[in-house]
């Protein structure tokens, strides 16, 4: 991909990301589900669940990821009220879940890892199917890795007294694009936002060869609200600077 290219992609995510914290104090954004069968419609801000994880780190200081990730419980209320299944019908009438993989590079330094996730490295898919229903799995978003990054700890206080469990956190962003069926699915708001932030915890692990790791992960969206005039001002500054680099690029060729 041409530099050019990349640029646009990391100005769009960081302007997404802060035309999201410019136009709402809340941490997290709402979105309506609509699960159908008897279950009445429903809004939340955030998904919780687990993950577990097949990475592979290579002695050039690459690594790449292979994860499937099952949706638990939906929060509300900024992340501090769960529903509960015979609310929303989440797995008992039907179930979520999402494959993601990635690449990127990792360094270690004084027992601590630290992992930058790359561009356009893997892909995003979250399915939903209804249990005992063959055939019944369906695809409701797609996305690609933008950025993320994690830090992986063993000397932290929380991975000794927890056994291992708490070693550190990462988080990354995807984009998000729904499906006909995921229309259906989540049917607010309308055009639906357009990035996914996942956030998560690392229980310890050596980063070296291949290593299964597990641990929680919370999903929040992002990516549609309408910034406000500050915010349209420095997205015009970042695009004066893309158009700078677009105008170098033509003199250098």
């Amino acid at each position: 991909m041409k530099a050019v290219s990349k640029s646009i992609i990391a100005c769009t995510f960081a302007a997404a990301a802060m035309f999201s914290g410019a136009a709402s104090a809340a941490p997290f954004n709402d979105f309506t589900v609509a699960p159908g069968g008897n279950y009445a419609n429903f809004t939340a801000d955030k998904i919780t669940g687990n993950y577990t994880e097949t990475a592979i780190f290579n002695d050039d200081g690459t690594f790449s990821v292979d994860l499937t990730w099952r949706a638990g419980q939906f929060v509300a209320n900024d992340g501090n009220t769960p529903y509960d299944s015979f609310e929303t019908g989440l797995g008992s009438a039907y179930r979520l879940y999402a494959t993601y993989t990635a690449s990127g590079t990792f360094s270690v330094a004084n027992g601590i890892t630290t992992f930058n996730f790359l561009a356009d490295t893997g892909d995003l898919n979250l399915y939903m199917n209804r249990p005992g229903v063959a055939g019944s799995e369906t695809l409701l978003a797609t996305g690609n890795p933008l950025s993320g990054e994690g830090t992986l700890n063993p000397g932290l206080s929380t991975c000794s007294a927890s056994g291992g469990i708490n070693c550190g956190s990462f988080g990354a962003s995807s984009t998000f694009e729904l499906t006909e069926a995921g229309s259906a699915f989540f049917i607010a708001p309308n055009p639906f936002y357009t990035f996914s932030f996942q956030s998560g915890q690392l229980n310890n692990f050596t980063p070296v060869g291949t290593q299964t790791i597990n641990g929680s992960l919370d999903v929040v969206f992002g990516g549609t609200e309408v910034p406000e005039p500050a915010s349209v001002a420095l997205l015009g500054l970042g695009m004066l600077g893309l158009y700078g680099a677009r105008r170098r690029n033509k003199k250098a060729a």
